[in-house]
Parts: C-alpha cells; structure tokens; sequence
C-alpha cells in the first residue's frame, strides 16, 4: 500500500483532464495478463500495471493508451472529459501486401501474428506457442500436427512399436511462419547506360533481411531520342529499340540478342522513369570464355513527370515515383 504521486504527463495534442492521483494506490498480487501485442504499462498514477489501450479504444487516466506504439489519448473527441479515445501520433503508414496500415494500427496477417505499424515500420509477434512440449510419461514421442478449424499446431502421440526409437521430427522452417516483406526496387543508379538498383526482402528460406540488387539501363546513352518525338507532342515516352542489340556489362555481353524498351526523353523539362517493370536472368559471356547471369530489368512503361532528380538532390523522395507492377520473369 502507498499513495499515488505525481500526475500524467500533459502532451500538446490533447487537453487532458485534472489527474487525480490522491487515492491510497492498491495493486492485484498478480499483474493482468494482457492479449498478444497489448503491452503491460503503468497507469497514469505510476500506481499498478495494466494493459495498454489501443488504436481507437476508450481511455482514461487509469486505462492509458500504448506508448509503445505512440499512442496518446485525445479527450476532445468525447463530450465526457474524463474519458478519451486512443488516438496515432502523426507517421508513416505501412504497406504489406496490397493493404495499407496507418502509424499504430494493430492487425493479424495471419492467424499466427500479431503485427503493428509503427511510422512506416512493421512488427510482429507470434501468437501460437513456439516451445517444444516435454515429454510425459502419457506422452513420451510428441508431435506437432495441425487439427482442422484450429490455426496453431496441437501435439499428439506419435504410435511407436516396444522397443523402436522416436522418430525424428523434423525441424520447423523459418519459412512457415515468415511474413515476406519487400521494398519497392530503388531508382536506377545511372540515368543512361548500366546502372544497379537495389531492394531489401526477407522473402528467402531463413526469413532473413537481405539486399537484392539487379542492372538496370533507363536508355542508353547514345541514343537521340529528341528525333523520334512526333511533330505536335512533346514526349516519347517508352520507345522500343530500333534494332536487336547484346547489353554490355564489363567487358561482356549478352548470350542472346534483345530488343528491349527504354525511357524516353520530353521537350518541356520534364523527365521520363520506369513505372513498371520485370526483372529476368539474363547470361553473359566474356572474351576469355567465362560465363555469369545477373538479374535485369526489363522496362514496361515509363511516366514523364516534373518531379525531375537534380544533380546531387540525394534526398529526393522517392515515394513520388515509386514503381509498381514488377515482378520476376523469364524472357
């Protein structure tokens, strides 16, 4: 037993009522067990543990929101001025799939995590029990099995012969229980001739971030394009190549003959992007006999817009072009 001290912290964002902290402060001898994802946070008193309240839920002094998502509790929307309801601080939303999550909304992908948006960034926790089950004497060789209309794995066991040994189970793949996120592919490095760009995924067998990068040729460089744009028009938006070409990386080029499109150029300052692609494995072979494949992308359509990249302007964003469609093919 103590008393309550102190009272919650004011934020710009709402108007938050008088606390009242003066009451004689009395916690359960156990602390709530809160669902998967809600954190165990302090009241507003700093008097007992309880579980933080979510995106869009009633709150109050003593039901505070989850910080931890950057959550706060606006009491203007309520006409009791008592109570409030959780609201995001302002941040980036998160894209997974083809949904989009705004900054501190909660969501279940599946039916094994739990996942928040947190400013753009995603984080999952898993809800079905991740610890192997110790063998019981009722029990002795356990496995995991799924049981129709349930999500997680239940454990069963498994009928051995006297004698015989427990089969081996096999160990559960970091893949089953991946939820694949993937950036969109960045700008090509070189506005004409070969250049790189580069994603991060973790959609591999080990679940694992990595960066995948692919060559890229927005148009090459020799080119002169100003002649194909038709009298009246102002761009040439996605020109194919006049002739079957072999693209050219160090000193190699390509086993096969292509005739790929590029970007084209405009006459009015604005600039011509890739807006979607594919990206295929194209093989090159060298003077001295070697032979290696890269990733490629191959261009689909290209959009002309004012939001041109300036020289040195590294911190253009790049939400204003970001490309969509791409995906992995063969040619």
């Amino acid at each position: 037993m103590f008393s309550r001290s102190g009272g919650a912290v004011k934020s710009s964002q709402q108007s938050e009522p008088a606390a009242d902290c003066s009451q004689t402060c009395s916690c359960p001898a156990d602390p709530p067990r809160c669902p998967v994802g809600t954190s165990l946070v302090l009241d507003g008193c700093g008097c007992c543990k309880v579980c933080a309240r979510q995106l869009r839920e009633p709150c109050s002094l003593l039901e505070p929101c989850d910080h931890h998502k950057d959550l706060y509790c606006d009491y203007t929307l309520l006409s009791d001025t008592q109570t409030g309801v959780c609201m995001a601080q302002d941040g980036q939303p998160c894209v997974l799939g083809r949904r989009t999550y705004g900054s501190g909304e909660s969501f279940r992908p599946t039916c094994k995590h739990q996942c928040v948006c947190m400013n753009g960034e995603i984080g999952c926790v898993p809800t079905c029990p991740t610890k192997a089950r110790p063998p019981s004497p009722d029990c002795p060789y356990p496995r995991p099995v799924h049981i129709p209309g349930k999500c997680c794995e239940d454990w069963v066991r498994h009928p051995t012969t006297q004698g015989s040994s427990p089969p081996g189970l096999p160990a559960e793949s970091p893949r089953e229980n991946c939820i694949v996120q993937t950036t969109a592919w960045s700008e090509c490095s070189a506005s004409c001739g070969m250049g790189v760009s580069s994603r991060v995924t973790n959609d591999n067998r080990r679940c694992q971030l990595e960066r995948q990068t692919r060559i890229c040729m927005v148009r090459p460089c020799s080119s002169q394009q100003e002649r194909d744009i038709r009298k009246g028009k102002k761009c040439i938006r996605t020109p194919r190549a006049q002739l079957w070409m072999r693209f050219r990386l160090s000193g190699c080029s390509s086993s096969r003959l292509y005739r790929p499109r590029f970007c084209g150029v405009c006459t009015d300052g604005r600039c011509c992007t890739p807006s979607t692609s594919v990206t295929a494995s194209v093989e090159f072979r060298c003077p001295e006999g070697d032979v290696f494949t890269r990733k490629m992308m191959f261009i689909k359509t290209c959009s002309c817009h004012h939001h041109c990249q300036q020289d040195n302007d590294i911190f253009l964003a790049s939400s204003a072009r970001r490309m969509s469609g791409d995906y992995d093919s063969t040619l």
